[in-house]
């Protein structure tokens, strides 16, 4: 176990501890969020696996990172040496504040935190893993879900669909889980994806990179390669669609995990198909969003996807499945198109009626756009978890924090 300590001694009035299983969860959902808190009086701290961006992380945002081995899939025994690790590292902290997210930091954070009696506790819904699993493994995960809500004051579900799930599930009460405005883990920087002429010649550069010919329509997936993303569907409905669409390409952008594989058949064929383009995983993924016609996203359950925001900030039509977080991120029949799960013939249908029709894609893709601008934007979305975080301490009569300001001392 090692730290990264980047505020060296300063001591702000309120400590908040963040717990995640990943690191790419900071990187990802939390990115800018973390220093933004720290400007509003927080003392950030973050507890994750260990992972080569963190140092970068903790220099961005400056805040503290501390690095504990915790398993996504379930593992017993690593599982309790991490809750230990968890309750010594917060004993020592004593922070106000502790928010962990994803199923098993939501667990062993909350269970740890819960004996440690931290005055605020919190779970970040991200997701319903079991909503794809069946048998011992839902009943399992069932059973962590409702010992993290428990343990927790009050579950955070980053939409309302999840919200509206986790309850009917019996996973707990309606006066514990909240949704913050209108939902999303960390909202969008819009501007990020307003492309300039220098951005569209980088564009250009990329599609010449990854040999898309300049009238081919290209169709766009970013996210990880498993089978409860809808991958296989996806590559269905292409292939209906090319029987229409020739020349379209399909780019697939992102790793295939172990936790939930794809058929090494389909993976092979995906690979060596002459119309499809998988990049990899990409760092940063702004200036790929340029290079596509359209978004498809046909994956079986979210919590609030980032992605499709940031389709829509760039003017993007959506398609996918009417799944949990993916029916708040995109208005049916408005900002994109949802069908069916698992129907992949429905999907290539929706895809060719956009491809086929440039002006209602355009009209849906600016319609996601102007409803990121209202709604999403990231500094509003972090506004509101300050807020929240000040009602909470309210009511457990703690002092909040005070906003740090450019001449004051205490900020780094």
């Amino acid at each position: 176990m090692s730290s990264i300590i980047v505020q060296g001694e300063n001591q702000l009035h309120t400590r908040l501890c963040y717990i995640t299983t990943h690191a790419m969860t900071a990187e990802i959902l939390m990115r800018g969020q973390f220093a933004f808190l720290r400007e509003q009086g927080f003392e950030v701290t973050l507890i994750t696996s260990p992972h080569e961006s963190l140092e970068a992380i903790a220099k961005r945002e400056g805040i503290n990172i501390i690095e504990i081995p915790i398993e996504r899939e379930i593992s017993p025994w690593r599982d309790l040496r991490a809750l230990w690790r968890l309750y010594v590292i917060l004993k020592k902290l004593k922070p106000q504040i502790m928010n962990a997210g994803t199923p098993k930091a939501g667990l062993l954070g909350n269970l740890a935190a819960w004996l440690c009696r931290i005055p605020v506790r919190i779970y970040t819904l991200r997701g319903l893993r079991l909503e794809t699993v069946t048998g011992l493994k839902r009943q399992l995960l069932n059973a962590t879900e409702r010992i993290a809500a428990a343990c927790a004051h009050q579950v955070i579900a980053v939409s309302p669909s999840l919200r509206d799930a986790y309850v009917t599930r019996k996973l707990s009460s309606w006066d514990k889980i909240v949704v913050l405005r209108h939902g999303s883990s960390n909202g969008v920087s819009v501007d990020r994806f307003q492309f300039k002429e220098t951005q569209r010649s980088q564009i250009r550069q990329l599609r010449t990179k990854w040999n898309l010919p300049v009238d081919s329509p290209v169709i766009g997936f970013i996210g990880r390669l498993t089978r409860d993303k809808g991958i296989f569907e996806l590559f269905a409905a292409f292939q209906q669609l090319l029987n229409e669409f020739p020349d379209a390409r399909l780019m697939l952008i992102g790793e295939a995990e172990k936790g939930d594989p794809l058929p090494t058949e389909l993976l092979s064929r995906l690979e060596s198909h002459p119309n499809v383009t998988m990049p990899g995983l990409i760092k940063d993924v702004t200036l790929y969003y340029g290079l596509f016609d359209l978004f498809a996203f046909p994956s079986y359950r979210e919590g609030f996807p980032n992605v499709l925001l940031e389709a829509a900030s760039s003017g993007l039509a959506v398609v996918g499945f009417k799944a949990t977080g993916t029916i708040d991120a995109v208005i049916n029949g408005s900002t994109g198109t949802l069908v069916e799960i698992g129907d992949f013939r429905e999907l290539a249908s929706a895809l060719s009626r956009y491809l086929r029709d440039p002006l209602v894609r355009k009209q849906h893709g600016e319609a996601g756009r102007r409803r990121v601008i209202r709604d999403f934007r990231r500094e509003d979305i972090w506004q509101a978890w300050v807020d929240n975080y000040r009602t909470l301490l309210g009511e457990k009569r703690l002092a909040a924090p005070q906003k740090q300001t450019q001449g004051d001392p205490n900020q780094g």
